[in-house]
């Protein structure tokens, strides 16, 4: 690795993250965590200030590989609900797969935690580090000219604006720079894709939009997760606790213009839907807040890295929800980026490193997705019967099943 010269204004950095949720937050902490060794200046920098996201109710789906990424450091939600079971089903179709904790000699499967106890956690650990953390500022689109050490990042907010220098940018918000982002032209009906993005990234609308909201039901399961694929689309039950362990975070699938037409409903003849189209086996669902809904549709960044600019997390890839990989493989990116900057420096050597290690994971689990995606959301008699033998056939071939629930815990960390 060539010298690399030493920092000398106040505004330059090593490693400039923009991005401070749960996966630009995760990098700053690894590579503080590192420092001793890498004694890379890092400096990160976020439209919204940190308590701003400390109460968003959303919940999130970790890995138990995640869950080992974290906790070392401090950076796990206290209120975090382990998932022990996972129930995967068709509504009135045979087929059914149950993945246990205890198949696995786990203490769980994965849990689910609410997006602003994520985010509380991780910044209370980047918090303690020497991170530059330049909050509500809003970063504007960096200038990288070819073969320059330093790329330019200029950031604004109500009472600042400056250019940052840094000789490594990092894009780990949900946008590029200035520019609408890739999923939001992907997805959304009203705002055509523009044609240059389709050169930097594979998209894919699957036509349907999300549900999501916390359910109250009357017989709870604690600690099972629930996936049950109807004529709709899938929908997706997580526990998240509450005081009688009887809430769970909703993931309802369908066709827009049913979307659009519970959007209009009542609480109760909305649930009264939701019971009918999942079935009994939590009893009654008697109570949902914090409706909401969102297309669906698959976004991901043909490469990670240009030049000193990578892109990791919803920067790099916004998958379909039905295997809850979105944030755990965005920590994965995170996790191996700290690696190789760690090892290689502030360079694009450590870039190329980084882009060369995620490849065989990201093919994989954005392959895995979309796939799952297509075939459990197609209405089509046929598929259905498939659907129910690869269901059947990974209960009867236990193998198969743990190489699958291996894949969703743990990703490719090679």
């Amino acid at each position: 690795m060539s010298e690399i010269r030493p920092l000398h204004g106040p505004h330059e950095f090593d490693v400039t993250i923009v991005g401070a949720g749960p996966v630009g937050l995760a990098l700053a902490a690894w590579l503080a965590r590192r420092s001793a060794t890498a004694a890379l200046s890092v400096a990160l920098v976020d439209a919204r200030d940190p308590e701003a996201a400390a109460g968003d109710p959303r919940a999130i789906a970790i890995s138990e590989g995640s869950r080992m990424l974290l906790e070392p450091f401090g950076a796990w939600p206290a209120d975090a609900t382990a998932i022990e079971r996972i129930h995967v089903s068709q509504r009135g179709r045979f087929g059914r797969t149950l993945i246990e904790r205890d198949e696995h000699g786990l203490p769980a499967l994965g849990y689910v935690a609410r997006y602003g106890s994520i985010v509380h956690a991780l910044a209370g650990t980047v918090r303690r580090t020497g991170t530059h953390w330049f909050t509500s500022c809003r970063a504007l689109p960096p200038e990288a000219e070819p073969g320059a050490e330093f790329v330019k990042l200029p950031i604004e907010s109500a009472h600042l604006q400056r250019t940052l220098s840094t000789r490594i940018l990092i894009n780990a918000e949900g946008g590029i720079y200035g520019e609408p982002h890739a999923k939001q032209s992907a997805i959304d009906a009203d705002r055509p894709k523009p044609a240059r993005l389709a050169d930097k990234y594979d998209t894919r609308d699957y036509g349907q939009t999300a549900i999501v909201g916390t359910v109250t039901v009357s017989a709870p399961q604690p600690h099972v997760a629930w996936e049950r694929f109807t004529h709709e689309g899938p929908i997706a039950l997580l526990p998240i606790g509450g005081v009688r362990q009887a809430d769970y975070a909703l993931v309802w699938c369908m066709a827009p213009e049913q979307a659009a037409r519970r959007a209009a409903l009542s609480d109760a003849a909305l649930l009264a839907e939701l019971g009918v189209a999942f079935g009994e086996r939590m009893g009654r669902f008697q109570a949902i807040k914090g409706r909401a809904a969102f297309p669906l549709g698959l976004v991901a960044a043909h490469t990670l890295v240009e030049g000193r600019i990578a892109s990791i997390g919803n920067a790099a890839q916004t998958l379909h929800p039905v295997a809850g990989q979105g944030l755990n493989l965005g920590l994965r990116d995170a996790h191996a980026l700290a690696d190789a900057l760690a090892h290689a420096g502030a360079t694009p050597d450590a870039l190329a490193r980084f882009a060369r290690r995620r490849s065989v994971d990201r093919r994989i689990t954005i392959g895995a997705t979309d796939t799952l995606a297509r075939l459990f959301t197609v209405d089509f008699g046929p598929l259905a019967v498939l659907r129910g033998l690869a269901l059947t056939a990974l209960e009867c071939v236990p193998p198969a099943k743990t190489a699958l629930a291996r894949q969703m815990m743990f990703g490719q960390r090679r």
